[in-house]
C-alpha cells in the first residue's frame, strides 16, 4: 500500500466510522504483537463502536483490497492477531450481553466482552461459561471462539466448540448469515446462505472417509479447519463450529450464543507429588480414571520459578512439600462436597496405589497435600493460571518459546512422548518448560531459546519438525489449544495430509475468495522462522542510552534496560479490568495505550528506532507515559516483574535533559526545597484555594486544576527532633515531606505510640542542614541526579542508625519504599542495600514486633468499625496484610478492607489540570462508592497522603493514618 493509499484508507475510515481510527505509528506499533514471538505492522487500528462500524469497515477493506483482522485481548500464542491488515479492536466498545436466558442456559454476547467479565455478571443466576482459560480476565469470548479455546476442566466442559450454540457472522463478501444448528436438508435455509451451506455440506460429505483418516481422535485438536462437522451421519449440523477456531479467516462475529453451565457448588483439590516428572506422566492416565474435573501439572522449574515472585511465594510454601519434580493438581467440583471429599480419599488411595507414600523414600516419595479450604485453592489457581507468564519470568535471554508448546497425545502415550520430547531437546542443547492440562494429554511445554539469534531460530525449526513427526506417529495432536497461526499453519500438510490442506483452501476459497480476512492463518502461512516475521527480526537492536537507574539484573544493551523493557511478552494480565491494582489507567480509559503492556511496547519501539529516530522524545511518547500513575502494581502483578513506573523515569530523565523541565514539573520536584518558605507564607499561598479566580489564573500559570483544592500549608509543622520514649530498643522515625508540612499529627502520633509500645524514638535529621527527603518528588518529574544526591544525603544520614541495628520507620509508603526500591537502583552499594532491609513502615514494624511477643500496647477500640483502603505502594510490596495485623491489635475494631485499584491521586498527578478528570474516574470505579456507602461513625483509614486528599475531595469525609487510629485508641484505653 502507498502512502497515498495509506492516507486516502484512513480519511475514509475516520469519515464513515464512529469509533476510533488509529494511523498513527505509535498506535500501530502498539498492535503489531501479540504473546507470540512473532511482530507485524498493521495498516491501521479501529475502535469500532457498533456492528454498523464493522460493517463499513469490511466494506471499505473489500473495495480497497485491504485485509482485516479481528482482534480481542491480542493474547494470541502463535501469532494469531498479528498481520499487515486493517486491525479492529472489538475488546473497547463491543463488549455487552446482549441477551441472557437463565432458564435455558444461554446467554448472546457480543465478541469483545471479557470472560470475567461475563462470568461476573452471570455469577448471581448461579452461571457461568466454563471454558476457563487461564487468561480470563482478558480473553474475549471472540477471541476464544476463534482460537477453539479448551481451559483447565475441558475434561468435563468440552472446548469452546462444545459451548456455542450459534454465531452472528459477517463474511467477507459483506454477507450477514447466522451460524447455527441446519437439519441435513437444510430446511428453512433459503437463498445465499443456503448455496453456501450446500457448498460446504457436499465438502463434508466428499471427504468424509479422509477426515476420519486424517483427524486426530482426541478432545484436544484444535488444528485446521473443523470440517468434521460438515460430515454426514447427525441429524443436526452446527455450522458455527466450522467458525469456531478459524482464527477469524472465514467470518467476523458480531454475536455469540454461548451454552451456560451452573457454577459448582464446591470443589476440592488434592495436590500429587511425585519424584520425578516421568512418574507424573505416567500417573495421569491411572488419576484421570477417578474422573477429576481437572489434573494440572505444575514442574519443579515453574514452583522455582514462583518461589522468586512475591505475589506467589507464600502460596507455594503453603501447597508445595519438600522438593518434588512435579505436582498434579487434582480437582473435584461435584455439588455434593461430601462426594469431592469421598474423592479426595479415593485419590490418596490411588497415590499409594501406584506406589507415591509420604513414608516412602527416593523414587517412592510423594503422596497428596488436600486442599480443601477456599481460599487456599483460589490462591493455587491463581498459581496455575500464571503459569505461562511464571515460565517467562527468566531474565536471561533465552526464553521459553510457543510453537510445540500443545501437541497433545493419548494418555497412555503422554509420559513415553514427554521423555522423547525432552530428548529431542537435550539433543538441540536446550530444555524445556511443562505445566499444565495432563487430564487431557495436553502439556504446554516450551524449549528455552533466544529468538535474536539465526541459530536458535534454526534450532526451534529442527525441533518443530522432529517434535511433530514423533506426534503424528502417536496419532497425536500438533495443535491442541493455542491454534495455528504462524507457527503451527504451515505444518498442516504434515500432519492432516495434503488433500485435507486442499480442503481447507477449498473451504477458505469458498468463503473468502479475495483472502481478505486474517490471510496467512490456517492456510498459505509463512514459515514459522521467517525471521522478517519476528518480533526480534534481524538487524534489531536498542538504540544508544544510558540509563540513570541500575538494570544489571537484565541483559542487553542500556546496562540491562533492553533486557527489562523485553520482559513484557504481551500476555496481557495489566488488561484485567477488577482485581488487584494493575492496571488503573486502562481500566478507566480500556486503551491500549494505557496498559503497561502498551507502554512497554511503546518504549521497546522506541529504544529499537522502529518509531524513528526522536521518537523517545515525541509527544506521542510524552502521551503514551502521562497516564501512568507509578503505582508499581505492575512490578508485583505482572507475572514477569515489568517495573513501568521505574522506566518511565528513565524516560522522563531522558526527555527532560533534551526538552528541559515545565514550570508545573520544577514545582512538583522542588517541594521539599521550597516547603520550608511555603509554610512560613502559607496565609498567602492558602489563598489560593478559598478564590477561584486565583485558582483559574494558577492553573493557567502552572498547571495545577482550579478545581482541586491543593494541601494546605501549616503553621504546626513537624520540627520535633529529640528523641522520646524510655526504652532500649531503638527506632529511627523518618520525617516524609508530606507529613512534616501538611499533616505533622501523623508523624505526632507515630511518635507517641512507638514511646508507648516501649521504644526510644529518634527522628531522622542532620543537625543544621535541611530535612531529610527520599527523592520521590525528583523520581516523579524525572530528575533523577537530584534524586540521587537526596538518596546519598539520606543514607548518610540514617547509616549511623543501620550500622548499630536500629529500625527505620516510614509513614508514607511512596516515601518508605524509595529507600527500599528506588536507592538501590540509584546508588547500588553495600550501605544502601542494609538500608533497604532496616526500612519498614509503622506497620510493617509493629506486625512484624507483635508476631514476635515484642509488642506490649495497651488499645481499645475508638470505634466498632473501619473501612481500609491499601496505598498502591503497600499492595505492590505486599504489606497490606501487616496493615490489617497492626490494625487488628485493636480489639473490638472491625475492619473491612476496600476492594480498589489506585485511588487516582498518585501524587501530583490527580492535581494536574490535565489528568484530574481520569484521577476523579478512577477513585470512583471503587474507592469512593465504597466511602460513601459506609456509615458516618465508621473510620477510614488510607495510610497514603495522595489517598487521603482523594477521599476527602471526592466524599468530604476525614481519613486517618495507622498511626492517627492508634493514638486514638491509646487515649480510649486510658
Amino acid at each position: 500500500m502507498t502512502p497515498a493509499q495509506h492516507s486516502e484508507l484512513a480519511t475514509r475510515l475516520r469519515r464513515e466510522v464512529r469509533g476510533e481510527v488509529l494511523f498513527d505509528d505509535f498506535s500501530r506499533g502498539r498492535y503489531a504483537t501479540d504473546a507470540s514471538i512473532y511482530q507485524m505492522m498493521p495498516r491501521g487500528v479501529v475502535l469500532p463502536k457498533s456492528v454498523d462500524d464493522v460493517r463499513a469497515c469490511i466494506a471499505i477493506a473489500r473495495e480497497t483490497g485491504t485485509p482485516v483482522l479481528a482482534r480481542g485481548g491480542g493474547t494470541s500464542q502463535c501469532g494469531q492477531t498479528v498481520n499487515d491488515a486493517l486491525v479492529l479492536d472489538n475488546s473497547r466498545y463491543l463488549d455487552r450481553v446482549l441477551a441472557l436466558d437463565v432458564e435455558n442456559r444461554r446467554c448472546v454476547v457480543q465478541p469483545g466482552i471479557v470472560l470475567d467479565e461475563l462470568n461476573r455478571q452471570l455469577a448471581p443466576h448461579g452461571l457461568w461459561f466454563p471454558v476457563d482459560v487461564s487468561t480470563s480476565s482478558r480473553a474475549t469470548i471472540g477471541g476464544m471462539a476463534a482460537n477453539n479455546s479448551c481451559g483447565q476442566r475441558s475434561i468435563h466442559y468440552g472446548t469452546m466448540r462444545h459451548n456455542v450454540h450459534a454465531i452472528e457472522a459477517i463474511l467477507p463478501g459483506g454477507e450477514e448469515f447466522r451460524f447455527g444448528e441446519v437439519g441435513p436438508d437444510l430446511r428453512g435455509v433459503s437463498g445465499a446462505q443456503r448455496e453456501l451451506y450446500a457448498d460446504l455440506l457436499e465438502i463434508g460429505r466428499r471427504e468424509a472417509d479422509e477426515i476420519a483418516a486424517r483427524f486426530p481422535r482426541l478432545l484436544r485438536r484444535v488444528g485446521g479447519y473443523n470440517v468434521d462437522a460438515l460430515v454426514p451421519g447427525n441429524t443436526v449440523h452446527n455450522l458455527s463450529h466450522l467458525l469456531v477456531g478459524s482464527e477469524g479467516t472465514l467470518g467476523y462475529s458480531t454475536a455469540l450464543e454461548l451454552k451456560l453451565s451452573p457454577i459448582p457448588a464446591n470443589r476440592v483439590l488434592g495436590v500429587c507429588h511425585f519424584p520425578t516428572f516421568y512418574q507424573a506422566m505416567d500417573a495421569a492416565q491411572h488419576l484421570v480414571a477417578l474422573k477429576p474435573h481437572a489434573v494440572e501439572l505444575v514442574d519443579d522449574t515453574m514452583i522455582a520459578l514462583a518461589r522468586e515472585i512475591d505475589m506467589f511465594r507464600a502460596t507455594i510454601e503453603r501447597f508445595v512439600r519438600g522438593a518434588p519434580a512435579a505436582l498434579l493438581l487434582v480437582e473435584f467440583a461435584f455439588d455434593d462436597q461430601a462426594e469431592n471429599l469421598r474423592s479426595l480419599e479415593l485419590l490418596e488411595e490411588r497415590m499409594a496405589e501406584l506406589g507415591f507414600t509420604w513414608g516412602g523414600s527416593g523414587k517412592r516419595l510423594g503422596g497428596v497435600v488436600a486442599v480443601v479450604d477456599k481460599a487456599l485453592q483460589g490462591a493455587v489457581a491463581e498459581v496455575r493460571k500464571a503459569g505461562l507468564n511464571i515460565m517467562m519470568s527468566m531474565k536471561s535471554e533465552g526464553k521459553p518459546v510457543s510453537f510445540v508448546e500443545d501437541c497433545a497425545v493419548e494418555l497412555p502415550d503422554l509420559a513415553e512422548y514427554t521423555a522423547r520430547l525432552t530428548d529431542i531437546f537435550t539433543r538441540h542443547g536446550t530444555r524445556g518448560t511443562w505445566y499444565a492440562h495432563a487430564s487431557v494429554g495436553c502439556l504446554h511445554v516450551r524449549p528455552v531459546l533466544n529468538m535474536k539469534l539465526e541459530k536458535d531460530a534454526a534450532t526451534m525449526r529442527a525441533i518443530a519438525e522432529e517434535a511433530f513427526d514423533m506426534v503424528l506417529a502417536y496419532k497425536g495432536s500438533h495443535s491442541g489449544e493455542h491454534g495455528d497461526g504462524i507457527a503451527r499453519s504451515e505444518f498442516h500438510e504434515k500432519m492432516f495430509g495434503p488433500r485435507m490442506v486442499r480442503t481447507f483452501e477449498e473451504v477458505k476459497t469458498r468463503i473468502d475468495p479475495q483472502y481478505l480476512f486474517n490471510p496467512g492463518k490456517i492456510v498459505h502461512a509463512p514459515r514459522l522462522d521467517d525471521r522478517s516475521l519476528f518480533r526480534y527480526a534481524p538487524g534489531y537492536r536498542m538504540r544508544p542510552f544510558s540509563p540513570a537507574f541500575d538494570w544489571s539484573a537484565w541483559n542487553g544493551e542500556g546496562g540491562g534496560l533492553q533486557g527489562a523493557v523485553e520482559m513484557c511478552n504481551n500476555n496481557g494480565a495489566c488488561r484485567k479490568l477488577q482485581g488487584g491494582v494493575m492496571c488503573p489507567s486502562y481500566r478507566v480509559t480500556r486503551d491500549e495505550r494505557d496498559v503497561t503492556r502498551g507502554r512497554a511496547n511503546t518504549l521497546r519501539l522506541a529504544l529499537t528506532g522502529q518509531l524513528g529516530e526522536e521518537a523517545l522524545f515525541s509527544d506521542a511518547m510524552g502521551e503514551t507515559l502521562k497516564l501512568c500513575v507509578s503505582c508499581k502494581a505492575c512490578k508485583r502483578e505482572c507475572p514477569t516483574g515489568v517495573d513501568m513506573a521505574r522506566m518511565k523515569i528513565e524516560v522522563l530523565a531522558a526527555r527532560g535533559a533534551r526538552l528541559g523541565f515545565t514550570l508545573h514539573e520544577r514545582l512538583v520536584a522542588h517541594l521539599p526545597r521550597y516547603a520550608p518558605f511555603a509554610a512560613r507564607l502559607r496565609g498567602l499561598l492558602n489563598l489560593r484555594n478559598r478564590l477561584p479566580a486565583l485558582a483559574r489564573a494558577s492553573e493557567r500559570l502552572t498547571g495545577f486544576a482550579a478545581g482541586r483544592e491543593l494541601p494546605r500549608w501549616r503553621g504546626d509543622w513537624f520540627g520535633e527532633t529529640a528523641p522520646i520514649g524510655t526504652g532500649e530498643r531503638e527506632v529511627v522515625l523518618f520525617a516524609d515531606t508530606f507529613n512534616t508540612w501538611f499533616e505533622p499529627e501523623n508523624l505526632r502520633a507515630a511518635r507517641t505510640v512507638l514511646a508507648a509500645a516501649g521504644y526510644r524514638v529518634h527522628v531522622a535529621h542532620r543537625p543544621g542542614e535541611r530535612r531529610l527527603c527520599c527523592g520521590r518528588t525528583y523520581l516523579t518529574t524525572g530528575m533523577i541526579e537530584q534524586a540521587r544526591r537526596e538518596a546519598r544525603r539520606t543514607v548518610d544520614a540514617l547509616w549511623p542508625w543501620v550500622e548499630r541495628g536500629a529500625t527505620v520507620v516510614g509513614l508514607e509508603p511512596s516515601c518508605l519504599f524509595s529507600l527500599r526500591d528506588e536507592f538501590p537502583g540509584l546508588l547500588p552499594g553495600e550501605k544502601t542495600a542494609a538500608l533497604a532491609e532496616r526500612a519498614l513502615l509503622l506497620e510493617e514494624f509493629l506486625a512484624a514486633e507483635s508476631a514476635r511477643g515484642a509488642l506490649d500496647l495497651a488499645l481499645e477500640a475508638p470505634a466498632a468499625e473501619a473501612l481500609l483502603h491499601g496505598h498502591c505502594h503497600q499492595k505492590a510490596f505486599g504489606v497490606m496484610g501487616d496493615v490489617e495485623a497492626t490494625l487488628a491489635l485493636i480489639p473490638g475494631l472491625a475492619v473491612t478492607r476496600i476492594e480498589s485499584s489506585c485511588c487516582g491521586m498518585a501524587g501530583a498527578f490527580g492535581y494536574a489540570a490535565e489528568t484530574v478528570g481520569v484521577s476523579r474516574r478512577m477513585a470512583e470505579m471503587d474507592l469512593l462508592p465504597a466511602v460513601r456507602a459506609s456509615a458516618e461513625d465508621t473510620l477510614i483509614v488510607a495510610d497514603g497522603t495522595s489517598c487521603r486528599q482523594q477521599i476527602g475531595d471526592g466524599t468530604g469525609r476525614r481519613p486517618l493514618h495507622v498511626a492517627r487510629v492508634l493514638e486514638m485508641a491509646l487515649k480510649s484505653a486510658t
